[in-house]
């Protein structure tokens, strides 16, 4: 039902509800249930500041926040499902592999649907800035993309805005509960009513002009280890795997490190996406 009531506010299909809706639901719709603060949406990774819109409410995101768990024992808490879990499990039974050409990503998920709500759901629709994204992905790694990354899971998000969560770089968005938060978690009646009266002109734009994907960023992080595989499609790897031996032999020569230490290879088969790529 909460998915319901944000997705009707979402006219553009791009995930997000402008803050003023959000909390115009709280005081024009009597909903007690979108009440979070500005504050504690942020540290929640639920609010969107990068668009021309304003501030924006990311509707998977907050409705998997900590703010809707229900907090059972001190060791465990029961949340609402990802949706986007079944999404990846068929992609990934399709593929059967960790790395994946664009055209079979494009095939694949263009032939699924996104639900909407639990009784409605449409076609992907994928447009150019999709598949020049998920193209610059593979380029990045020599012709392949890692599904299990940061990059491709931001790609899922924007294929289903309603399903999948924004990816938000590790160590920038919180999981405290609204008890572990403190005071200040729920916004005050007058800052939700200042916010309400805010105005967005969005129905008359489409949605490449409301820049929908203005949240994306090019850090990748992987959330398993690729280190056989990109070391392979990654181009110019070799080249860098022999640079770093041949500074570890000379720093030993030199007495820097010791021979105990390890990792100085590891290193060098990380994957480099614009120089921001990184295991997690």
């Amino acid at each position: 039902m909460m998915k319901q009531k944000l997705v009707s506010a979402d006219k553009h299909r791009t995930g997000r509800v402008p803050l003023s809706k959000f909390y115009g639901k709280t005081l024009n719709d009597a909903e007690w249930r979108f009440g979070e603060s500005e504050a504690y949406l942020r540290d929640l990774g639920a609010l969107d500041e990068t668009s021309w819109l304003g501030k924006q409410v990311i509707i998977p995101n907050y409705i998997q926040g900590a703010s809707n768990c229900i907090v059972s024992a001190s060791h465990y808490s029961v949340c609402c499902i990802n949706e986007c879990d079944s999404i990846m499990r068929e992609i990934e039974s399709a593929i059967g592999r960790p790395m994946a050409e664009p055209s079979d990503l494009l095939a694949l998920v263009g032939n699924m649907s996104a639900m909407t709500s639990l009784d409605d759901e449409f076609p992907v629709q994928l447009s150019s800035s999709l598949v020049k994204q998920i193209e610059s992905i593979a380029a990045a790694n020599g012709g392949e993309v890692p599904i299990h990354g940061r990059l491709f899971s931001q790609w899922l998000h924007y294929v289903f805005p309603h399903d999948c969560a924004f990816p938000h770089k590790s160590g920038t968005a919180s999981q405290l509960s609204p008890n572990q938060y403190g005071d200040g978690y729920l916004a005050q009646e007058d800052d939700m009513a200042a916010h309400s009266k805010e105005e967005v002109h969005e129905a008359s734009v489409d949605k490449e002009e409301v820049h929908w994907m203005s949240q994306w960023s090019e850090e990748e992080e992987l959330i398993a280890s690729y280190e056989g595989l990109l070391s392979k499609n990654t181009g110019g790897c070799k080249f860098v795997r022999l640079a770093c031996l041949l500074l570890f032999v000379g720093a030993v020569a030199f007495g820097i490190v010791g021979f105990g230490k390890k990792g100085a290879e590891k290193e060098c088969l990380l994957p480099s996406f614009n120089g921001k790529a990184h295991y997690v």
